[in-house]
This record gives structure tokens, C-alpha cells and sequence, in this order.
């Protein structure tokens, strides 16, 4: 070989090296940047998740804290229009306004004229009344005598002790006057006013006064609705996934029925509300806006869920066990029951618990089947009107008083820490219960 060869090759080589490595150095380049972009888009959704759960907690941590002010109330049967303490209608019927109005005038007696006894007395809530009514009821020794009782303050008035309204700002633009700020000072001097965990966030119901809403009625509808989506959907999630696992034939119309199983997990939850609507209110007229209701459709629409979730846990199962069993004599229906179901348990409570945790959050379905009524009773039972958790958030969103952006992010804090425990135990049994074939 000559020297003009040699070198000819040696060039080929060196560029089929150069080019090689080009190459690579692009192909380490777009590594390098999906790696980067993957980083980022995690640490885009981590920021936008903290800026919500932020968001949220700042605004929502001031609903679990009220304002509680003190008054001497005196039960003058004059102001109360009582003359007979054991007459029950009298009693019921009484001016306990008056009452209040008049522990208001005796602590500021410089109030005079009727606008600012309004605004004074609109410094404490629309309950106090019924408090003191519920007391001289269970009570009735009560009357003429004189009490120190802690009654709930209006909700502008916690809104300022809150720090939500900027007392700094001109009155005008202020939703408490300059007499109100007064007042509220004179009974922060005085001792007479404080903040209180507030209790009546988690045992009232729902109520058109921001300081008296809670979430007790909806926590209970969501209670019974979820009692009736996991007694249905359970069984009939788990027999069919395993009819169609081990016993059913493996024809076109099984196979139909698998691909709008599969179909049904992804259609949207409204149309299950409107199913829902259209058979159980309007054709077989189950109450509207009743748990067992929406527990009916919620079951309709965490099936798929259930039975996919069940027949992938049934395939998990290796097929010796089913050979091991059927070699030592058991059944079919055996087998399933006493070998494959116990083992396909936990991954099939798991997509349960999944399942019922995508229903709690539902709320499209439950508004097409009227659960989004303004339910101010606690329901005591599966047929009893009532709300729940998401569409609860969802009418304090819509609503004017500024002291409800404070309760519909309290309520989502609470949501939220039902779906977490719900989840964390659905990784809990799987972790627990997992078996490694």
C-alpha cells in the first residue's frame, strides 16, 4: 500500500471518527436536554401545586379560628314579652332580639338612634337569639335573672379580628365603621372579646350567616352517599370481574362487554348524572337530592373502576396456583373462592379504595340529581335531603359574603385530607398485602 493510500484511509478514518463522535456528542445533547425538560416540567407542577396548596391554606386556617364576645344578658320578661314561664309558646316565641339588644346598650350607653343600635347589634350573630331561646327553654328558672354568656361575633367583625379587613383603610372602603372599630376596641380592652378553635365549623350544617356554616350536614351526606356507592358497587364490581376472569366464555360478546367496560371508565361523570336523573328520579322516583341517590349513580360511574382494577389483581395470580388446586382435586368455583380471590383481594380493595376516592370528589353527577339544594338540617338517614362535600365548596364559592372564601378553603383543606387518607391507605395495602410472584 502506498503512503497516498495510507493517508486516504486515515483521513476516511478520521472523518468516520469526527463524524461518529458528532454524533454522539448530539445524541448525549438531546439526552441531556429531555432530562432537562422532564426536571422542569416536574418542577413547573411541583410550583403550581404549592402555589395552589398555598393559596389554600392562607386562605382557609382563619375559618377554623371565630371571634366569641361577652355579654351580661338579663332575661327581663318585660323585653321578652313572657308572663308565664311554663307557657312553652311563649317562650319560643319570645323577643330574645330584644334581649341582646338591650346587654348591647347597657355595655355602650352612649349608642343612641336607630341606624347605630343596628349597627351595634349587627356586631354580634343571628344565633345569639336562638342560643338564649334554647337556654330559657331548657331552663325556664332563668327568667329575670342575669348571665354572662360568650356569643358568636358577626362575621365582619371576625373578618376584622382576622386581619382580612385593613383597618387602616378609609371608612368608606371599609365594610366596619369607625364607631364599629370603637367598639370593637373598647371590648378587646375590656376582655370581652377573643379568639375561639371554632367547633361550630365541624358540628352545624350549612346556614346563610358565614360565622354559624359548618360542614357537618355535608360530611354526612358524603358519609351515606359513599355507604351506598361501596355496599353496591363492591360485590357487583368483584363478581363481575371475576365471571369474566375465570367462568365466562371467551366469545364476541364477552369480549363486547370488555370493551365498553373499558369505554365506560372514560366517560365524562355528567352523563352518569344525567342517567342517573332520567332512571332513578324521573322513572322510578327515588327522592331528589337524597343520598341513596347519589350513591346509585357514583356506583354507575366507579364500576369500570372497580372492575378493572379487580380482573388485573385476578390476572396477577399465577396460573400454578390455579393448577396446584385442580391437581389436588378442588372445583372451579373452589379454586376462584378459596385460592385466587384471597390472593387477589388486596389489589382489588385497592382499586376500591381508589374508586370511592374519585366519587368523594365528584360533583357534576350529584348536581344533575338536585344535591346541590341549600340543606340546613343534618340528614339522619339514606332518604333524608342533603349535600356533600364538593358541592358544599361549590355554593360557598358562589356565594357574596367575602367570609365564605375562608370556609370554601376550609372545606377544601378538609376534602383534600379525606383523599389523602384514602389514597395513603390504598398504597398501605398494597404495600402491606403485595405478594411477588
Amino acid at each position: 500500500m502506498t503512503d497516498q493510500s495510507r493517508n486516504a484511509l486515515e483521513r476516511l478514518a478520521a472523518n468516520k471518527h469526527e463524524r461518529l463522535n458528532a454524533r454522539l456528542k448530539s445524541r448525549y445533547n438531546r439526552e441531556r436536554r429531555f432530562r432537562a425538560y422532564g426536571i422542569a416540567s416536574i418542577a413547573l407542577g411541583l410550583t403550581f401545586l404549592a402555589i395552589l396548596l398555598t393559596t389554600i391554606f392562607s386562605q382557609g386556617l382563619s375559618a377554623f379560628w371565630t371571634t366569641y364576645v361577652k355579654l351580661d344578658v338579663t332575661y327581663t320578661p318585660e323585653v321578652l314579652y313572657i308572663d308565664d314561664a311554663t307557657d312553652e309558646s311563649q317562650l319560643r316565641l319570645a323577643d330574645y332580639d330584644g334581649v341582646i339588644r338591650q346587654a348591647l346598650s347597657e355595655r355602650f350607653p352612649e349608642a343612641s338612634g336607630r341606624q347605630t343600635m343596628r349597627n351595634l347589634t349587627g356586631m354580634v350573630s343571628t344565633s345569639a337569639g336562638y342560643r338564649l331561646r334554647n337556654r330559657l327553654m331548657e331552663n325556664p328558672d332563668l327568667l329575670g335573672e342575669t348571665e354572662t354568656l360568650w356569643f358568636l361575633a358577626d362575621d365582619d367583625v371576625d373578618l376584622l379580628m382576622n386581619g382580612i379587613i385593613d383597618r387602616n383603610l378609609p371608612e368608606s372602603e371599609r365594610r366596619v365603621n369607625d364607631q364599629e372599630l370603637e367598639w370593637i376596641d373598647s371590648l378587646v380592652s375590656s376582655d370581652q372579646i377573643e379568639r375561639r378553635f371554632n367547633t361550630t365549623f365541624f358540628t352545624n350544617g350549612d346556614s346563610r350567616d358565614p360565622e354559624t356554616a359548618g360542614i357537618l350536614g355535608a360530611a354526612m351526606g358524603s358519609f351515606y352517599t359513599l355507604i351506598v356507592t361501596l355496599a353496591l358497587s363492591f360485590p357487583i364490581g368483584v363478581a363481575a370481574a371475576i365471571y369474566l376472569e375465570e367462568f365466562a366464555p371467551k366469545n364476541r360478546l364477552t369480549e363486547i362487554i370488555e370493551v365498553n367496560i373499558n369505554n365506560l371508565a372514560a366517560v365524562p361523570s355528567i352523563v352518569f348524572g344525567l342517567l342517573g336523573l332520567a332512571v332513578f328520579i324521573n322513572f322510578f322516583g327515588l327522592p331528589r337530592s337524597a343520598p341513596i341517590v347519589g350513591g346509585l349513580v357514583l356506583t354507575l360511574m366507579t364500576l369500570p373502576t372497580i372492575i378493572i382494577s379487580a380482573r388485573a389483581s385476578i390476572k396477577a395470580v399465577p396460573p400454578s396456583i390455579r393448577e396446584a388446586a385442580m391437581g389436588l382435586g378442588a372445583s372451579k368455583m373452589q379454586v376462584t373462592l378459596h385460592h385466587v380471590l384471597p390472593l387477589a383481594l388486596p389489589g382489588m380493595l385497592t382499586g376500591t379504595i381508589i374508586g370511592m376516592a374519585q366519587a368523594l370528589g365528584e360533583t357534576a353527577p350529584l348536581l344533575m340529581i338536585g344535591m346541590v339544594a341549600f340543606i340546613v338540617d343534618i340528614p339522619g338517614g339514606f332518604t333524608d335531603p342533603a349535600t356533600v362535600l364538593p358541592v358544599q365548596v361549590y355554593l360557598w364559592s358562589d356565594s357574596p359574603e367575602r367570609a365564605f372564601i375562608a370556609k370554601t378553603s376550609a372545606a377544601i383543606m378538609v376534602l383534600l385530607a379525606f383523599l389523602a387518607v384514602m389514597n395513603l391507605l390504598a398504597v398501605f395495602l398494597r404495600k402491606k398485602f403485595e405478594r411477588r410472584w
